[in-house]
C-alpha cells in the first residue's frame, strides 16, 4: 500500500511541476525601418521600428545597428525594407523573439 501511494504522489508531483507548451508563433512579414526617420515616431536619435497592420512599434530584441548601416542609401534611415518577425507587443513595444531582415525586392523594369 505504500507503495501505492508513493507512486501515485510522485505521479502527482510531476503532473503539477509540468510546464505548458507554449504554440509556436508563426513569423509575420512586417515593415521595418527608423521610427524617427521614416515612420514619424517620436524618440532620441535613430531606432528600430516596425509597422504592423498600420501602427508603428519601437522593438526590443534588435537594434537598428545589427542589420548595416542605418545611413547607407539602403539603410532603415533612408528606405523601409521588409522583414520577417517574431514576438508580440508589450506596452507598446514589439518585444521581438526572431527578426529577420529580408532581401530587398528588385525593381521590376
Amino acid at each position: 500500500m505504500k507503495k501505492i501511494l508513493c507512486l501515485v504522489l510522485l505521479f502527482m508531483a510531476t503532473l503539477a511541476s509540468a510546464q505548458d507548451k507554449k504554440e509556436n508563433q508563426k513569423a509575420k512579414i512586417v515593415e521595418a525601418s527608423c521610427g524617427q526617420c521614416q515612420f514619424g515616431m517620436t524618440g532620441h536619435g535613430c531606432d528600430l521600428a516596425v509597422r504592423i497592420d498600420g501602427k508603428s512599434y519601437f522593438v526590443d530584441g534588435s537594434s537598428i545597428d545589427s542589420h548595416g548601416d542605418a545611413h547607407a542609401k539602403d539603410g532603415f534611415c533612408s528606405a523601409i525594407r521588409k522583414a520577417s518577425v517574431q514576438g508580440e507587443v508589450v506596452n507598446n513595444r514589439f518585444k521581438a523573439t526572431s527578426f529577420t531582415l529580408l532581401p530587398k525586392e528588385k525593381k521590376k523594369s
